[in-house]
């Protein structure tokens, strides 16, 4: 008994310790500037707007569009359930903060944060981008990163959406604990 609460000891301070790096990761904004900001998707209400995280991380992309850290912005996102296709509302939200549309790539595919980086090496190849910063709430940054990473995408960095916490963070950061193990032992193909 003494052993197994020795080793489940061991196995909680790991996991503390890998949960505490992916939100400092997260939490840590490089501020370098980059080609691209890649601003993954997320949830669209009913009607047709982004929901507070989406709109926070389009907030993040614009400001570093507008500030001169970016060039362009890839918005990324498939159809949700309520039937609004994301990247086409990131990219109508981005347009009417007065980013110009030839800043702007939509990307309708990227439907998981793997499709997402997929696309976005692709598009960055077509492009000869080099750098870019993923754009995306604090605890799901570090997976973000390590799947573009994986493509060979270059250099890449991480900004984080304004901090909005919600009961769902108690959900979100466990489960990028565990993506973050799958999405490092998962096969990259182009």
């Amino acid at each position: 008994m003494r052993r197994l609460m020795k080793v489940s000891a061991w196995i909680g301070a790991a996991l503390a310790l890998q949960v505490s790096l992916i939100l400092v990761d997260g939490l840590r904004d490089e501020g370098e500037p980059a080609d691209v900001a890649i601003v993954l998707g997320n949830h669209v209400h009913q009607d047709g707007t982004p929901s507070t995280r989406l709109r926070l991380r389009l907030d993040k992309g614009f400001e570093l569009w507008r500030d001169g850290k970016v060039r362009a912005i890839i918005v990324s996102g498939g159809r949700g359930s309520e039937g609004w296709q994301e990247a086409d509302v990131m990219r109508d939200y981005l347009l009417k903060l007065g980013v110009e549309p030839a800043s702007i790539v939509a990307d309708p595919e990227g439907v998981d944060t793997y499709h997402t980086a997929r696309n976005a090496w692709r598009t960055m190849r077509e492009r000869g981008w080099k750098s870019a910063v993923v754009v995306s709430q604090y605890y799901h940054v570090s997976r973000s990163k390590l799947a573009m990473r994986s493509f060979g995408t270059g250099r890449i960095t991480g900004a984080h959406a304004d901090v909005s916490l919600e009961l769902r963070d108690l959900y979100s950061v466990p489960r990028e604990l565990v993506g973050y193990w799958f999405y490092w032992l998962r096969s990259y193909e182009g």
